[in-house]
């Protein structure tokens, strides 16, 4: 995939939920970021290959950055969707989720999220805060923290509490349990995000 697509599927999101105001190129930038972390953690591969950058005011996908710079912080324009190529199912619905949870965040907000999270602090290492850079994100920091971003979603859903104690009697008893399969990855993905 390509992040320019990706990028213009928010975008449209924004606009069918009546928040294109808000879709800033700060913000779809910060978007692109956690759906990497998220896409790496759930499938060890990829969401799109260029790489997320450690700028001064958060996370950037450069060519992102580069197509809406005219912007700046201004409302972005909503593409025709017919301009969008055909998403995979799994890829759709990880950014409805990526929406969910952070869309309703304004970019500086979501940017102030990501000056607090070890993938932007570790590219930029001893930089002073004002400093520039285009140091890029790392593939293992970036799983790693999507990682944790499951566990928490994971955590904090209501269902979590009855799972574990359902797993640990079971754990407890000597019964065994079912191994997660790579095919149930979307359907758990779907049970966490519920």
């Amino acid at each position: 995939m390509e992040c320019l697509d990706i990028a213009k599927l928010f975008i449209v999101q924004a606009a069918q939920e009546g928040l294109s105001s808000d879709m800033t190129n700060m913000k779809v930038n910060k978007l692109l970021y956690y759906s990497q972390c998220l896409y790496l953690a759930l499938y060890e591969e990829f969401l799109f290959e260029d790489e997320i950058q450690a700028w001064v005011h958060g996370l950037v996908c450069p060519p992102v950055y580069k197509e809406y710079k005219e912007f700046k912080n201004q409302q972005l324009p909503v593409p025709s969707i017919d301009d969008l190529p055909e998403f995979p199912k799994n890829i759709i619905d990880l950014m409805g989720k990526v929406w969910c949870f952070l869309g309703e965040h304004h970019a500086y907000k979501l940017s102030n999220m990501t000056h607090q999270e070890f993938p932007w602090k570790n590219a930029r290492g001893d930089l002073p805060p004002d400093a520039l850079s285009q140091n890029p994100l790392s593939f293992k920091d970036m799983k790693d923290f999507g990682e944790q971003m499951l566990d928490d979603i994971e955590r904090s859903h209501p269902e979590y509490q009855k799972m574990i104690e359902v797993v640990l009697t079971d754990a407890l008893s000597g019964k065994a349990s079912e191994n997660l399969a790579v095919e149930d990855i979307d359907e758990w993905v779907d049970a966490i995000f519920a």
